[in-house]
């Protein structure tokens, strides 16, 4: 399992502390320092069922910077992958990639749910 977060943020750090809790292990990657490529996003975006924006950042600097609240609506599903890609603060995080299970953002009764840990 991948497990793409940012050290200084605090969704991050409680879904790192509930899987240190429930004893699973993940491969921690930094996104700013190794986002996923543009290939592995729309991979990852696809098993997730998820719509593509929910893996934006919307609260963001780069988001915000980028003026993606007006580019999005024209950009194709590439050029999103591009752009999530070229820059990890613009990616949702944290971000789970578990195989068939993708979990972005931290909700825990999702991540509960996500591993059987209900009422854990």
């Amino acid at each position: 399992m991948d497990f793409y977060f940012y050290a200084g943020c605090q969704s991050c750090k409680k879904a790192l502390k509930w899987l240190d809790a429930h004893q699973i292990e993940v491969n921690r990657i930094p996104i700013v320092e190794s986002p996923p490529s543009a290939q592995a996003l729309e991979a990852i975006h696809k098993r997730s069922g998820l719509d593509l924006k929910r893996f934006f950042n919307t609260s963001g600097q780069s988001y915000r910077g980028g003026g993606f609240k007006d580019r999005l609506p024209t950009m194709t599903d590439a050029q999103k992958y591009e752009a999530l890609a070229a820059d990890g603060k613009l990616i949702k995080r944290p971000l789970l990639d578990a195989g068939e299970t993708v979990l972005v953002g931290f909700k825990e009764a999702q991540y509960a749910a996500a591993f059987g840990k209900e009422g854990a």
